[in-house]
C-alpha cells in the first residue's frame, strides 16, 4: 500500500512538474498515458482531444496499437471515446464484446487487435470537454473504483494544464495549445518514422528512445522530433545515446 501511495504521489508530481510556463504539451499528454498504464490495471492508454472545429484528434497513446484503435473510432466515429466525447461522460465497457450491437465496427477491430474493454473518461473542467482518455484491457473486467477515481484525477490534473481559467470562463478552448499539440502530433510520428527506419525498431520502441533522448538531454520532446524529421539532428546520435544508457 504504501508503494502504491508512493507512486500514485510521483505520478502526479510527474503532471504537475510539466504545468510551468511554456510547458511542453506533447510530453504532458505522453506523461498522463505513461502514467494511467503504469498505475492502474489496464493494457494500454490513447488520448484524444478536440481541435478548433471539435473533431477529435489522437494526441497521445500509450503503444501504437492503442494509437491505431484510437484512430479506427475516430475514422468511423463510432466507438466508447466517441460518445464519451460527445455526451460528456465516462463510458466504461467491462466487455466489448457484448456491445458488438452498440459498436460493431468498433468491436470487430478491437477484438484483432487483442483489446476486451475499454473505460473511456472525459477529459472536462467544469462544464468544458475538450477530449478523453481511453484506457484499454486485453480481458473483459471492469476497473475498480479506486482505479477509476485515480484515472479521472489524472485526466482532470492534464485538462488542468490544457486550459486557462480566463478562456474557461469565455467558453473558448485554447485553440493556439491545442493546434499546436496537433502540429507536435504529426512531427513525433515523422520522428519515429525517421528513428524505426535507421535503427529497425518498431513504432513503440522509436517513441521509447525519442522520448529517452528528449529527456536526458533536457530538451522539448516537440523540437527533438521536428529536428529529426528536418534532418537537423542524424538518428544515429539519438539511437547512439539510448543504446550507450541501456549498457
Amino acid at each position: 500500500m504504501a508503494d502504491r501511495e508512493r507512486q500514485v504521489t510521483r505520478a502526479f508530481v510527474a503532471l504537475a512538474d510539466t504545468l510551468v510556463d511554456d510547458y511542453d504539451i506533447a510530453d504532458l499528454l505522453h506523461t498522463l498515458v505513461g502514467q494511467c498504464v503504469a498505475l492502474l490495471d489496464v493494457a494500454a492508454a490513447g488520448l484524444t482531444l478536440a481541435d478548433e472545429r471539435g473533431s477529435l484528434q489522437v494526441l497521445a497513446s500509450s503503444t501504437e496499437q492503442a494509437r491505431l484503435i484510437e484512430l479506427f473510432q475516430l475514422n468511423i466515429d463510432e466507438g466508447p471515446c466517441v460518445d464519451c466525447f460527445t455526451g460528456q461522460a465516462p463510458v466504461l465497457v467491462a466487455d466489448i464484446a457484448a456491445q458488438s450491437a452498440r459498436w460493431p465496427r468498433f468491436a470487430a477491430e478491437a477484438a484483432r487487435d487483442g483489446f476486451a474493454s475499454v473505460h473511456a473518461l472525459p477529459l472536462r473542467l467544469r462544464k468544458q470537454t475538450i477530449g478523453a482518455l481511453n484506457l484499454f484491457g486485453h480481458r473483459p473486467g471492469e476497473l475498480g473504483a479506486d482505479d477509476l477515481e485515480l484515472a479521472q484525477g489524472l485526466a482532470d490534473t492534464a485538462t488542468i494544464g490544457i486550459l486557462q481559467e480566463r478562456a474557461i470562463r469565455r467558453g473558448e478552448i485554447l485553440s493556439e495549445q491545442l493546434q499546436a499539440a496537433l502540429n507536435s502530433r504529426v512531427i513525433i510520428e515523422q520522428a519515429k518514422g525517421v528513428l524505426s527506419v535507421a535503427g529497425g525498431l518498431d513504432m513503440d520502441d522509436a517513441f521509447s528512445v525519442l522520448r529517452d533522448y528528449s529527456r536526458g538531454t533536457n530538451s522539448r520532446l516537440s523540437e527533438v522530433a521536428r529536428a529529426l524529421a528536418d534532418r537537423k539532428l542524424d538518428p544515429r546520435v539519438v539511437l547512439t545515446r539510448s543504446a550507450a544508457r541501456e549498457r
